[in-house]
């Protein structure tokens, strides 16, 4: 099972920042008007519910950028047209269905992104009338053909997006694209590779994953420019040796593939700086990769790997490493020559011990040790001073039975995950990491929470589920901060279950109450003891010692004293 913490990285890393063009949110500078000089020129009118574009909207006719995404437009009006200086329109994720004439009479319009509509593909036919375009947005509209007007009509395309549709092959019209620069075609239906895409020449950035393509064409190496090629899940067995004509490629995503290999001629790619291959058959590290010394990001999961090359050392501005789901029995020794790393996957292998030399990853901040063998806590963890996540859950094989006090050395520390152990307890020096935001316990032996948790004032999130929990600390409730906290599957009484089921809310009320009643319960009880020796019935210390059975109470004492030598009963004269 791939980890959910390196498939969460993989998608922001590879998603986010390398397709930022494709993924990115828009950036909305403000959210009124933008007025220069009385004159508006953009109006950011997205997550308005609004069910039709307010009329209002086309009174600004100077305006240049406008915002509608995210509502439930269903149609747009010929009023549009009044937008005569139009640059940038955003209509994605409403429910438009046809697009009315009008559109296509904005000259001025740069950018359009229809994504996330119920789009007719007929309707497409009025995008190929704006011939000013340079972005054009259809993710996931449904269609199944592009509209050969627009290919054959938009000569000034530089970003097409398609992703998410159900699209088999390209119009041939498409070479007309000659300044397309970024084409993003995942998550379609192709079995074949696009090979339009190989006389377009200016392209820089191509994403065809998770379609069903079983081979690169050599011409592949015609696209000089490209920098960004992502073919993950695709059906690759073999990569052309072409590829190494692309120069200019930094970006190379195969992951899950059917690769065992990968060319000797990549060598000679001297700009590769992340490169995916989790999920293929490699067994070993390809050699070449040692020699991408520019490298940032490796992503090497489930390879079946069992050993690192020694020449992986060389890799000195890794910054991101995945070895995840692999057959390691042992941390390799090279990882601690890796000075720049800051992640590191290593989950699910076989490991039971780490180096001592791990404290030389001085800038690790990331550490996922998840699934191994470890018969103890790993304290080598804790000379890692910049750590600020650590994943040791173990969901299989060996369980840990306690947390080392000194956890207290990983000051930086936000996010501990240590589910699926056997603690019985956690240490009291949690209290003491000022940057603990998450703690998650789930799956564990746990019957009580130390006191001290309510010193931790940074926490956010407590995970507690299916444990042996029955009381919680009373002063829980100082935590302020805390918005996520879960209980379910514990033999709770303080407070109950049922309080527990309605939430924080409910909890910190019973907590609160409880911490009333005993005050006042303590209240009652030192009034009660300072009457008692006001009435001189002993010293304030011997009323606070408890009385053992048989023994008479210093006022019986005092009252046998004064009928001293009177026989007792039963007692001969």
């Amino acid at each position: 099972m791939r980890r959910f913490w390196i498939f969460e990285l993989f998608f922001t890393i590879m998603s986010k920042d390398i397709k930022s063009v494709e993924h990115s949110p828009k950036i909305h500078q403000r959210n009124d008007p933008q007025h220069v000089n009385d004159r508006t020129f953009f109006i950011d009118a997205s997550n308005q519910s609004l069910t039709a574009i307010p009329l209002e909207i086309f009174t600004f006719t100077e305006l240049e950028e406008v915002h509608l995404e995210n509502n439930q437009i269903e149609e747009i009006p010929q009023e549009i047209q009044r937008l005569k200086n139009i640059r940038v329109l955003y209509l994605d994720k409403n429910n438009l269905r046809s697009l009315c004439p009008a559109l296509g009479l904005l000259s001025s319009l740069e950018s359009l992104d229809l994504s996330y509509n119920p789009i007719f593909s007929s309707s497409l036919v009025v995008v190929s009338f704006l011939h000013a375009l340079r972005e054009l947005r259809l993710y996931q509209t449904d269609l199944k053909e592009i509209p050969v007007v627009v290919c054959k009509n938009l000569h000034h395309l530089e970003l097409l997006g398609l992703t998410g549709n159900h699209l088999k092959c390209l119009p041939k019209e498409i070479v007309n694209q000659t300044k397309l620069r970024e084409i993003y075609l995942k998550r379609n239906q192709f079995e074949v590779f696009p090979q339009e895409l190989c006389v377009l020449y200016t392209l820089e950035i191509i994403d065809l994953d998770e379609n069903k393509i079983g081979a690169i064409p050599e011409e592949i190496g015609h696209l000089t420019g490209l920098q960004k090629f992502y073919m993950a899940s695709n059906n690759l067995p073999v990569l052309p040796a072409s590829l190494c004509q692309c120069s200019q490629l930094s970006v190379l995503d195969l992951s899950h593939n059917l690769l065992h290999s990968i060319p000797k001629s990549l060598a000679e790619l001297r700009k590769m700086t992340e490169i995916g291959l989790s999920g293929n058959r490699l067994e070993k590290v390809p050699r070449l990769i040692c020699r991408w010394t520019s490298l940032h990001l490796l992503y090497l999961g489930n390879t079946g790997l069992h050993r690192l090359r020694g020449s992986f050392r060389c890799l000195v501005n890794l910054r991101f490493l995945d070895l995840s789901q692999n057959h390691l029995d042992h941390c390799p020794l090279q990882i601690c020559a890796l000075k720049n790393l800051e992640v590191l996957g290593l989950d699910d292998n076989k490991i039971g011990q780490l180096p001592s030399e791990l404290g030389s990853l001085s800038k690790l901040k990331i550490l996922g040790l998840t699934g191994n063998e470890f018969l103890s806590f790993p304290e080598e963890v804790l000379s890692l001073a910049s750590l600020e996540k650590l994943y040791i859950g173990q969901d299989q094989g060996f369980k840990l039975t306690y947390v080392p006090e000194h956890i207290r050395k990983l000051q930086s520390l936000k996010e501990l995950y240590i589910e699926n152990n056997h603690l019985e307890y956690l240490p009291v020096s949690l209290g003491s990491m000022p940057n603990l935001e998450v703690l998650d316990c789930r799956h564990n032996l746990l019957k009580q929470l130390p006191d001290a948790i309510c010193q931790a004032q940074a926490l956010k999130e407590l995970r507690l589920e299916d444990n042996l929990l029955t009381h919680l600390p009373e002063n829980l409730d100082s935590l302020v901060n805390l918005k996520v906290l879960t209980l379910m599957d514990n033999p709770m009484e303080e407070p109950p279950k049922e309080v527990c089921a309605e939430g924080n809310e409910a909890i910190w009320k019973y907590l609160k109450e409880n911490r009333n009643r005993n005050i006042m319960a303590t209240k009652i009880q030192a009034w009660w003891r300072g009457t008692m020796v006001q009435r001189g019935f002993g010293k304030f210390g011997e009323l606070l010692k408890p009385q053992k059975k048989g023994k008479t109470s210093p006022k019986d004492k005092k009252g046998k004293k004064d009928v001293k030598g009177k026989p007792g009963k039963g007692k001969k004269k």
